[in-house]
Order: C-alpha cells, then sequence, then structure tokens
C-alpha cells in the first residue's frame, strides 16, 4: 500500500490526464499545464515576499490570489484533453481577464507611462514579479505550441497574455510601494569607476 502523495505511476515518465489517459511527461499538454504551475508558484513567492503596507499592498494581494486561483482553473482546463470540455471543467472567462485589467489600470494611475525598458530589480517583490513575468510569456509559449496540435480554449491564452502585462506592471508598482528606485535598460551603460 502506497501513501496518499506517490503512487509510483509516473516512475516510468508518464502521468494522468483528467478523464484518465496516460501520456509522456514531456508531451506538449503536460509541458503547458506545468508550466502554469510553475507560474502559480513564482506568483505565490511573490506573495510571500510582498511586505505589509495597508491599501497599496492590499491591492497586489488581492491581483496576485485571484491570479493564483485562476491559474488553477487553467492548468486543470489543459489537463483535460476533451473538446469541448465538460460543464465541470473549470475554465477563465473574459470577465477574468477584464479584472486583471481593471487592476492594471488602478495599478498604472500610480507608475505612469512607459518609461522604456525596465530591468528587474528593485525591491525583493518587484524582482520576483518580474521573473513571475517571464514565467508567464513561456507559459504563453507552451500552451501556443499545445494549441498548434489540439484545441484549447482561447480564453486561457488572453488571461495568460495578460497576466504577464499585469505582472510587469505589478512588478513597477511594488517599487514604488516600497520606494525603490526603477532601474532603466540604458544600452550604453558606463562600467562603474573603480
Amino acid at each position: 500500500m502506497t501513501g496518499d502523495i506517490y503512487t509510483r505511476r509516473g516512475d516510468t515518465g508518464e502521468t494522468s490526464l483528467v478523464g484518465g489517459a496516460r501520456v509522456r511527461k514531456d508531451c506538449s499538454r503536460v509541458t503547458a499545464y506545468g508550466t502554469v504551475d510553475e507560474l502559480s508558484s513564482q506568483v505565490g513567492l511573490a506573495l510571500a515576499s510582498l511586505p505589509s503596507l495597508g491599501a497599496e499592498t492590499r491591492l497586489l494581494d488581492d491581483a496576485l490570489e485571484f491570479s493564483q486561483q485562476r491559474l488553477f482553473n487553467c492548468s486543470s482546463n489543459l489537463a483535460t484533453p476533451t473538446d469541448p470540455p465538460s460543464e465541470s471543467t473549470p475554465t477563465v472567462t473574459a470577465a477574468d481577464t477584464a479584472a486583471l485589467e481593471r487592476w492594471i489600470d488602478v495599478m498604472s494611475i500610480r507608475v505612469g507611462g512607459f518609461p522604456g525598458f525596465v530591468l528587474p530589480g528593485g525591491c525583493e517583490t518587484s524582482a520576483r514579479l518580474h521573473v513571475a513575468r517571464t514565467v508567464a510569456r513561456r507559459a504563453e509559449r507552451e500552451i501556443l505550441t499545445l494549441a498548434s496540435t489540439e484545441p484549447v480554449d482561447t480564453q486561457i491564452l488572453a488571461f495568460v497574455n495578460r497576466l504577464s502585462d499585469l505582472l510587469f506592471t505589478a512588478a513597477r508598482y511594488a517599487n514604488i510601494v516600497a520606494d525603490s528606485t526603477e532601474v532603466l535598460w540604458d544600452p550604453k551603460a558606463e562600467p562603474p569607476k573603480s
């Protein structure tokens, strides 16, 4: 008898999708939902580093927690190979993507316009949000790869795309809230003088 965590069924490099089909762990479907899971973990890491600074950080907290909830919906949907998915298959909606856009708009009022290319850094939360943003972009590419051979809910692509925009804006917002300096890319930056 095995424990609840391990089954030994994946020891040969296969895993089960929703519905029971067995596939290789490196197939495009598993890669897509695995990258979404990685993204959720990075968002959680950013959340864990978020200082408690009242209403300003509460905005970040709410946006990131909501994003994690919907990322699990995305993973569940991507792990379900049926087309169309059943009524009970979790998904994301256009309203979920619109919620991300509202958070982006609110944060953008505080951070201002696009000043140029921003280097990841500043405060710890900002740096972690930039890492999450890059994972969101990779997740989007992995979902597109899957969509080239199998049906994928287009709302998932829209949500992950907008989430990367939210994470970029949230990284800039986190620096402002933490009173950290934002560093812009300077292609002609000189090395420091010793």
